[in-house]
């Protein structure tokens, strides 16, 4: 536990410096919200880890620029992404949410893109 005057590189480097010094030897999986440098300096402390994106605030980030009447539906539909039992029909299905919702929440479904390897 640490307070840190900003969300940036420097600050996240320091603290996973910090758990390296008191005997962090290796994460394996570390998770995240968007925090700018989080990914970064996560690379150049653990090189090994793997990053993933919290799935609670995607689905926050979805539902904030979703019209109110389409945010249930949209959820339980992007849900089903992470109930498939391996990579590649969670990655048909992002797809096809990608294709469903793409034309009415284009701006949403860029952004997934963007994160998609992180998901």
């Amino acid at each position: 536990y640490c307070i840190a005057p900003s969300e940036n590189i420097e600050v996240w480097t320091d603290m996973l410096q910090n758990m390296k010094s008191r005997g962090l030897k290796q994460v394996e999986l570390f998770l995240s919200d968007g925090v700018v440098g989080m990914k970064t300096a996560l690379a150049q402390t653990y090189p090994k880890a793997h990053f993933q994106r919290c799935l609670v605030h995607v689905m926050r980030n979805i539902c904030a620029k979703v019209r109110v009447d389409d945010r249930e539906k949209i959820m339980n539909e992007f849900k089903q992404v992470h109930q498939q039992t391996n990579k590649e029909e969670a990655t048909a299905v992002l797809h096809d949410f990608y294709t469903k919702w793409g034309k009415v929440y284009s701006h949403v479904i860029r952004s997934l893109k963007d994160i998609e390897p992180f998901l």
